[in-house]
């Protein structure tokens, strides 16, 4: 069985997730630590949990998930997986953290790129990969059927979507690709969003202004 832990970290309220097994193999996603306070509450859920990580999950590389990256990658020494769309926006991030004030450095990291046609296993348990552009170009869901749930990032919220108005944003791709890929999928299918709280596919199909 898994087991979903969420911190919100960083100046955006972002959600960083962790998804553990019995066996305390885990991955982290979207790490968005970005201050020792914060990354070591990270640590510590970690080391009291005895988990191992052994991947690191983007759900898309917009500065807000990403701030604790080079920090995850140099502590783990384990794979970032991200879609390769999205290269670009990673390779923004110094330019990023400019237009907030930080002085950032260029992240080195063992990147691999993964797509919609691919599927990871965490001890057996598959995730399919969907692949959401319009918020950033590489956006991309991490799905387990098996439990009904998936990591949003900044795709779908309780209640609204992602932005379209950052570079190389796409209203329309946006709400055609949770049309078409998110809200075919068991209505009972959680969602754990990249900010704010958890949804259900069946809420957001009924209830979100954006699909009315």
């Amino acid at each position: 069985m898994l087991q979903i832990q969420g911190f919100v970290f960083n100046f955006a309220s972002e959600n960083t997730y962790l998804i553990y097994n019995e066996n305390k193999n885990a991955w982290l996603i979207d790490p968005g630590n970005m201050n020792d306070m914060e990354t070591k509450t990270l640590e510590n859920f970690i080391s009291e949990k005895e988990l191992k990580i052994n991947k690191i999950l983007l759900t898309h590389a917009h500065i807000d998930h990403i701030l604790g990256l080079q920090w995850a990658s140099d502590t783990f020494k384990v794979p970032v997986f991200m879609h390769k769309d999205d290269q670009e926006v990673l390779d923004m991030f110094q330019i990023s953290g400019m237009r907030f004030g930080m002085t950032l450095e260029h992240i080195h990291a063992d990147i691999r790129y993964i797509s919609e046609n691919d599927e990871l296993e965490l001890d057996g348990e598959r995730f399919k990969i969907y692949h959401v552009p319009g918020h950033s170009p590489g956006s991309i869901i991490y799905h387990n059927e098996n439990q009904k749930f998936m990591i949003s990032g900044d795709v779908l919220f309780e209640g609204s979507i992602g932005r379209t108005d950052l570079f190389k944003g796409n209203y329309e791709q946006l709400i055609e690709g949770i049309t078409m890929k998110l809200f075919i999928l068991d209505p009972e299918t959680k969602v754990f969003s990249g900010h704010g709280n958890p949804t259900t596919i069946g809420f957001e199909k009924v209830y979100n202004p954006f699909f009315r």
